[in-house]
C-alpha cells in the first residue's frame, strides 16, 4: 500500500529505516552520499539524475521511479546530483534521502554544468548498469525496463530515441534534428537522439571515460571507440509542465565546436602529427607556388617589393614550419599521457587462453 506524507508526496514501499548516514545539512560546501556505500552490496542498477533547479518536479518524479524499480525487481540505486540549485531542490532532495534508502544525494558546490554532474554521477555510481536520465519529469521511469530489455539482448549502450519529441518545433526540434545528423555523421555512431538523457550502459564501458566541457551527450561516441555495441530504441517524452528549460538555440553552436574536438580525438587522438603534418604540408605548397610565381614574375621585369606573392610565399612557409613543430610537441603530449599512465592505445574485450598481466 502507498503512503504518502502531507508534505513528502514520494512513495513509501517500506518501514521507515533508521537513518544510516550523516546529517546532509551541510551538502552545500560537500560531496554528500545518502548512505556509506561501503555499507552495503552494490547494487544491479545506479539510476542518476542531474538537478537543477527542479525542486516541483523531484517528489512526483521519485514516486514514478519508485514505481518502475518495483515493477523490475532488481536492486537499484538512486542518485541525485544538485548542481548547485537556488530553488530548495536541495531540500527535498534531502527529504528524499530520509524516505527511501536507495537514495543518495551529491551536492556540487556551485552550478557546473550538465556534463560535469553526469561525471559524478558516473563517479559515485556502483551497480552493473549504469542509467542517466532527466529530472524534469520528461523522460518516462517506465521506459527503463525496456532499455535493460535491449540490453539483455547482447548491446553493451542502449540510447534512448524521444521519436514523438514534445518540445517547440523551431527553437528545439529543428536544431537537435541537425545536430544529431552532424554529430552521427562525423562521430561514425548513428544514432537519431543523442540529447536524449534517458540511455543504459553497461558499467565498464563507462569507467574509464573523462568527460570535459559539454560532452556528455557524446558519451555513445566515446563507448563505442572502446569497442562497446551501441543501439537505440524509441523512448516517451512528456511535456515539460513544471520549471524552465535550461536549453536554447546557443547549444546547437556549443554542439559544432565540440564535434571538432570529437572528428579530432576519434581520427588524431594518437597520431596528432598527421593533421598537423597535413596542414604544414599545404603550407608549405602554397609557399612553393606563390614563390615560384614571384620569381617568374621578376624574370617578365615586376620588382619584388610591388609584388605581394614574396610576402605570401614567406609566411606560408613559417606557417607551415609551425603546424609542423605543433605536431611533434602533439606527438610528445601523447607519449608522455599514456606513457605516464601506463594507459594502453587499445582495448580488450575478451581473452582465451591469455592470462591478465594485472592478475599474475
Amino acid at each position: 500500500m502507498k503512503i504518502y506524507d502531507e508534505e513528502e508526496t514520494v512513495m513509501r514501499r517500506r518501514p521507515a529505516a533508521p537513518v544510516e548516514t550523516e546529517d546532509l545539512r551541510d551538502a552545500e560546501d560537500a560531496t554528500v552520499a545518502a548512505s556509506p556505500a561501503a555499507t552495503r552490496p552494490a547494487p544491479e542498477i545506479s539510476l542518476f539524475l542531474p538537478v537543477k533547479d527542479e525542486a516541483d518536479n523531484l517528489r512526483p518524479l521519485h514516486a514514478k521511479i519508485d514505481d518502475a524499480l518495483a515493477a523490475l525487481g532488481r536492486s537499484a540505486e538512486v542518485i541525485y546530483v544538485d548542481d548547485g540549485s537556488t530553488d530548495g531542490s536541495l531540500e527535498v532532495l534531502r527529504g528524499l534521502a530520509r524516505l527511501d534508502p536507495r537514495v543518495r544525494v551529491i551536492a556540487l558546490r556551485r552550478n557546473y554544468g550538465q556534463t560535469a554532474a553526469m561525471a559524478a554521477g558516473i563517479d559515485a555510481a556502483r551497480g552493473d548498469v549504469l542509467i542517466p536520465m532527466d529530472a524534469d519529469l520528461q523522460n518516462d521511469p517506465a521506459d527503463i525496463r525496456s532499455l535493460l530489455e535491449k540490453l539483455d539482448e547482447g548491446f553493451d549502450v542502449v540510447s534512448g530515441w524521444r521519436k514523438e519529441r514534445q518540445d517547440k518545433m523551431v527553437t528545439r526540434k529543428i536544431p537537435s534534428a541537425i545536430a544529431n545528423w552532424l554529430i552521427s555523421l562525423i562521430g561514425g555512431v548513428k544514432l537519431h537522439d543523442y540529447g536524449c538523457s534517458l540511455k543504459a550502459y553497461r558499467r565498464e564501458f563507462l569507467k574509464e571515460v573523462k568527460l570535459y566541457g559539454e560532452m556528455h551527450r557524446f558519451i555513445p561516441i566515446y563507448a563505442s571507440w572502446v569497442g562497446a555495441r551501441v543501439t537505440e530504441i524509441p523512448v516517451r517524452h512528456h511535456k515539460r509542465t513544471m520549471g524552465r528549460s535550461k536549453y536554447g538555440l546557443s547549444r546547437t553552436f556549443k554542439v559544432m565546436l565540440d564535434l571538432m574536438t570529437i572528428k579530432f580525438m576519434a581520427s588524431y587522438h594518437t597520431k596528432p602529427i598527421y593533421v598537423f603534418g597535413f596542414c604544414g604540408f599545404g603550407a608549405f605548397t602554397l609557399s612553393l607556388v606563390a614563390g615560384v610565381w614571384a620569381l617568374l614574375r621578376k624574370i617578365e621585369g615586376e620588382s619584388f617589393i610591388r609584388n605581394p606573392l614574396l610576402g605570401i610565399a614567406v609566411v606560408m612557409f613559417a606557417v607551415g614550419l609551425q603546424f609542423i613543430l605543433m605536431g611533434l610537441l602533439a606527438e610528445m603530449l601523447v607519449r608522455t599521457y599514456h606513457e605516464s599512465q601506463a594507459k594502453s592505445i587499445y582495448a580488450v574485450r575478451e581473452r582465451i587462453g591469455v592470462e591478465d598481466e594485472a592478475e599474475q
